[in-house]
């Protein structure tokens, strides 16, 4: 504690605006030095209070198991929330005198430190009680032990990020679950030993759950995710792309149980009809990435029955036509709503579809990568109605003639990047 001290300084910018003030709320250079002769400069850098929100993510290069230690000392009971991305040289031994010393710590960050375990689970288990967001994405080392201990210790859980950790099991998800009946937000990403029985704990004991993502976990099926639908009334947010064997059954199942579900990702969900998706339409969904399969069909739904659609995705929908963008850009949603559509890979689209779509007067951004009959005049036109529209496209330049002489082809830049 001498008086010449190197503090770190941390950025605030992970926590939102909502978040109570802190006493201290400085954009300080990565050191702040304090010299002899600042005392007030020394105090207010040791008060704990001062420090209720740090997130090291601009340092993670620097940030070794020592940095946590000391910080945890020094803000003790205070700290409220710590990220801690990204920063691979902290591990157990530095949580573990974290997890004792910061015990009303309410949300934690360690995606990415791959060198914790279980043990770390454990102390916060053990030391913790308040904790209720935690991050772990991509602490491949996590196994059901991890979660056993968090159902033990973390009951107010509210928010776990386990994605990539595919060693986890439903028993661990049972285990979880059953203890944390309060988890709005999972995300699973990632766990490919993930079976239906799992998603049957998670529909069974998470009524409050409201985010939910499955992406790549290849082993479930219709039957798991049914039963999701039917006990998570309140879910607004699904991400079950990747997810090859589902079927349409999911798309009914969610359109009859869900009502406040807002954002549905799906792709690569072969299996997908646009018979599923006309029922999904009838309820409303805001954010909706459907698949290859739809046709204009689907399209034609969506203007009648989402009215309040703002994000659209039809990303590689080969089957797509002009005619079915003039009945979405004809729709309710149209006028006041839709603010994003993305039309890349779409071979059948023309300049047609933008001037379907010139009286959506909120579209901020629409993407056309790969539209090969889209034109450059054709979203001139667009942009004069939309001034301030945000158009991704891109034209291939036109390919060099042969040098004179020459046997060897050549190419555009965009052949050879392909």
């Amino acid at each position: 504690d001498a008086p010449n001290l190197i503090f770190f300084s941390v950025p605030f910018q992970m926590f939102t605006n909502s978040d109570e003030a802190v006493s201290c709320n400085l954009k300080n250079p990565k050191y702040l030095f304090l010299y002899p002769w600042s005392q007030s400069w020394n105090v207010l850098a040791l008060d704990g209070s001062n420090w209720q929100r740090i997130d090291l993510f601009d340092f993670q290069r620097d940030i070794e198991g020592r940095v946590v230690e000391n910080i945890s000392k020094r803000c003790g009971g205070f700290l409220r929330k710590l990220s801690l991305r990204g920063c691979l040289g902290v591990g157990d031994s530095a949580l573990r005198t974290f997890s004792q010393n910061c015990r009303n710590i309410e949300l934690l960050s360690l995606n990415g430190c791959t060198k914790i375990t279980d043990s770390t689970c454990n102390s916060l288990s053990k030391f913790c009680p308040k904790l209720k967001h935690l991050d772990l994405a991509s602490c491949t080392s996590i196994t059901n032990l991890s979660l056993k201990a968090l159902s033990e210790g973390c009951p107010l859980l509210e928010q776990l990020n386990i994605s990539w950790c595919d060693q986890v099991t439903k028993d661990g998800i049972q285990a979880l679950v059953r203890s944390c009946p309060g988890l709005k937000g999972l995300f699973l990403k990632g766990c490919t030993q993930l079976e239906d029985e799992a998603l049957k704990h998670i529909g069974a004991h998470c009524p409050e759950l409201v985010t939910l993502n499955l992406q790549t976990c290849s082993q479930i099926t219709d039957e798991g995710l049914i039963t999701i639908c039917r006990g998570c009334h309140r879910l607004q947010s699904l991400c079950v792309s990747g997810c090859a064997n589902i079927t349409d059954a999911i798309l009914h199942a969610l359109g009859q149980n869900c009502p406040r579900l807002r954002i549905l990702e799906v792709a690569r969900c072969s299996q997908l009809t646009d018979v599923g998706f006309t029922t999904l339409a009838r309820s409303d969904i805001c954010c909706f990435t459907p698949l290859n399969q739809i046709t204009d069909g689907t399209l034609i739904q969506l203007s009648i029955h989402c009215p309040r659609l703002q994000v659209l995705s039809l990303s590689h929908c080969e089957l797509i036509t002009d005619d079915g963008i003039r009945h979405l850009g004809s729709g309710p949603c149209a006028h006041d709503r839709l603010e994003v559509i993305e039309l890349d890979n779409c071979p059948l689209i023309t300049d047609a579809s933008l001037e379907h779509l010139k009286s959506c007067h909120s579209l901020d951004r629409i993407e056309l990568y790969d539209c090969q009959q889209i034109t450059r005049a054709g979203i001139k036109r667009l942009r004069t109605h939309l001034p301030n529209i945000k158009v991704h496209a891109y034209f291939a330049p036109v390919t060099p003639p042969p040098s004179v002489g020459g046997s060897r082809q050549r190419f555009c830049r965009c052949c050879v990047l392909l």
